[in-house]
């Protein structure tokens, strides 16, 4: 699939996200295992989003938007759009994302020092996995164009199952992907530093932190099923697919610490994303009837998220629940802190 991405703007594209995660990793190594403040998390989510738009208004001049040429500034006027529309939907789906990184760091009482590294591992993961997805997405709508419609199918089923599973409480105890951790790795009942193994009485045993991460890595699959569709729905450019993507996941560590005390605020916005996902399904389900604007696909993602989130802060919650969860049913009772 040809799009606008040169070897050179991919070649830069790495080389930034490789500074990136380097600086991240040596900004861990040096501050080792610590809470993070809510003053951390908010300077480094600012920092995360900043880039993000200076990327996006760079990548608006280098395809023409301040020259001369009529075509070049509607090109690059697209494509900008397409990025924000983008960077919203997956920014706004990482926030569902966090709530489920909440529920698995509550069920298993990590530590609040812990829990960096845990997403950072996490983030990586989804990283490597959204990068092969979205190659691999974008060589099927090249070689069979029908799969737009498959695409657009899942995408409003999803954003029904997500609507209808708002404000459920996850059922952990009884997940299918829990029990077949539980099956394959003697569990430890406890923690050890930030080591995923130990030895227990001369038996060698995983930590609850190695069964966070590989919960984790199963969430991230699950999420990624349901982002990558909605983003081809946007844009089907693989350069504007892998950077949209790319820049919202890059924030997720600093905005679930942002976002960790605040979960139950935005209890509605499951909801908005639910009518979102649905959109973008029907979207792409009359890519061949009509083109909606990509202008109008940002005004409408924009306005609903908006309106949720406002929503949520005036309308109280009636329960515990925080989001649909992929791990699906109700909960009466609160489960155990230890696996």
């Amino acid at each position: 699939m040809v799009g606008i991405g040169t070897p050179l703007m991919w070649s830069l594209f790495a080389a930034f996200v490789l500074i990136a995660l380097l600086v991240d990793f040596l900004a861990l190594n040096r501050q080792g295992a610590h809470r993070v403040s809510i003053r951390e998390a908010a300077i480094w989510s600012l920092v995360w989003v900043a880039v993000s738009f200076a990327f996006v208004g760079w990548l608006w001049w280098h395809l023409g938007g301040a020259g001369t040429d009529a075509a070049a500034r509607q090109a690059a006027n697209t494509r900008a759009l397409e990025f924000v529309t983008g960077y919203l939907v997956e920014k706004a789906l990482a926030v569902d994302n966090i709530f489920v990184f909440l529920m698995l760091f509550t069920y298993f009482a990590v530590p609040a020092e812990f829990q960096k590294r845990v997403l950072m591992i996490g983030i990586l993961g989804a990283l490597l996995l959204r990068a092969v997805m979205i190659l691999i997405g974008a060589w099927l709508i090249a070689q069979f164009h029908w799969i737009l419609y498959v695409f657009g199918v899942f995408l409003v089923f999803t954003g029904v199952k997500m609507w209808w599973a708002a404000g459920q409480e996850p059922d952990l105890e009884g997940n299918p992907a829990l029990k077949w951790v539980r099956a394959r790795f003697k569990i430890a009942p406890g923690y050890d530093g930030e080591r995923f193994f130990t030895v227990v009485d001369g038996v060698r045993m995983a930590t609850p932190l190695l069964v966070v991460i590989v919960l984790i890595g199963i969430v991230d699959v699950i999420f990624a099923v349901d982002s990558i569709p909605a983003i081809f729905a946007i844009t089907t450019d693989p350069f504007i697919v892998l950077t949209s993507n790319v820049f919202a996941i890059l924030g997720l560590r600093a905005m679930y610490f942002l976002l960790a005390g605040m979960h139950e605020r935005f209890h509605l916005l499951s909801y908005g994303l639910a009518i979102v996902l649905v959109a973008i399904g029907a979207k792409m389900l009359l890519v061949d009837l009509y083109k909606i604007p990509v202008v109008w696909s940002l005004g409408f993602t924009a306005t609903v998220l908006a309106a949720t989130m406002l929503l949520s802060l005036r309308i109280p919650p009636r329960g515990r629940g925080g989001g649909a969860y992929p791990f699906g049913a109700r909960k009466a009772e609160s489960p155990p802190a230890r696996p």
